[in-house]
């Protein structure tokens, strides 16, 4: 994905820091800055769908470039002076002491650079883990799709392979066969009753269960399909996989934040409640990060509910504040 403008960070105390400059933390960053408040998006530049070509399945932008929808977002939060810094958070921890019952945290950035802030939202998003099938994730992000609803019309009609990595992959599989006629289910070991089998057969759903050895590469580059154990290579031109996704948590160990397991063995997140509140004080998380099933729509709306949330906590605080200097006068 192209490197963006940077700019420097700022001295003093921001209102807000936005820790990932995806769709949830720029859509953050814009309600917060339309709301005058001082913002700075920290984006280390790496976002989950950079391997992809286009997003979908949010109207009016549908079809449009990661790198140009991030790029747009970023120039929007400029226009209402929020800043986007590039850089790689290190670190990010409460100061000591927080001012009058008014929370401070210290953001640390590779380099020694730090940034302090009233309010932190953290829109890191999260990491796909890919089953270990070599061969797989040189194709990760064009014919190796996870989300049928972001991937599904464009690879429609092509022969489809689902490499089973558990539970979830039954339902991946249904509705991957609403895309194709040709589709084939690889168990890998996970195991298959015969109601789910009764059912494939049902929507000509074939099952494969030999061992998957590794994925073949053609000649000119392109997904070829998969080599079972005994070296029968079985085409396929796309092959769909259900991820561990991971929220990504480098450098925010010091803000315990709250964390919990998704079912079925299917990753971590960081738990939040109302608006991507969390049970630290004036942190909010939003977007992949604590929901891994949103979409790039869903995500950006999270931001924007949390950046509004957040600006009206401030106003009390700042009235509070206000109110305790007039006692004082």
């Amino acid at each position: 994905m192209p490197a963006h403008t940077s700019v420097p960070l700022p001295a003093g105390t921001v209102d807000v820091v936005v820790i990932g400059g995806g769709a949830a933390g720029l859509n953050g960053a814009l309600m917060l800055a339309r709301s005058r408040r001082s913002v700075v998006v920290i984006d280390s530049g790496t976002p989950r769908n950079a391997p992809a070509e286009a997003v979908h399945g949010f109207i009016v932008l549908d079809g449009t470039p990661p790198f140009e929808l991030l790029e747009r977002g970023r120039e929007q939060v400029r226009h209402y002076g929020g800043r986007v810094v590039s850089g790689e958070v290190i670190a990010a921890e409460p100061a000591t002491p927080s001012t009058g019952g008014d929370p401070r945290f210290v953001v640390t950035l590779a380099g020694g650079r730090t940034v302090t802030a009233r309010r932190l939202l953290v829109a890191t998003g999260l990491g796909d883990v890919l089953p270990d099938i070599p061969g797989l994730a040189r194709h990760w992000g064009s014919k190796v799709v996870h989300c049928p609803y972001c991937h599904g019309w464009e690879v429609r009609d092509e022969p489809i392979g689902v490499l089973a990595t558990g539970p979830a992959s039954v339902h991946h599989a249904l509705l991957f066969r609403q895309l194709t006629d040709d589709l084939i289910y690889f168990t890998r070991g996970t195991g298959l009753d015969a109601s789910t089998r009764a059912r494939f057969a049902a929507r000509d759903i074939a099952v494969v269960d030999p061992p998957v050895r590794e994925v073949a590469t053609g000649a000119d580059g392109s997904l070829a399909g998969v080599v079972l154990a005994d070296g029968t290579l079985v085409p396929r031109r796309v092959l769909a996989v259900v991820t561990v996704t991971r929220a990504r948590t480098d450098g925010l160990d010091g803000l315990n934040l709250p964390m919990e397991d998704l079912p079925g063995a299917m990753g971590r997140r960081f738990a939040a409640g109302l608006a991507g509140a969390t049970d630290v004080p004036g942190v909010w998380v939003a977007g992949n990060a604590t929901d891994p099933m949103a979409q790039v729509g869903a995500a950006a709306a999270a931001g924007a509910l949390a950046g509004a949330h957040i600006n009206a906590l401030l106003a009390d605080a700042d009235t509070a504040a206000a109110a305790l200097s007039e006692r004082n006068a």
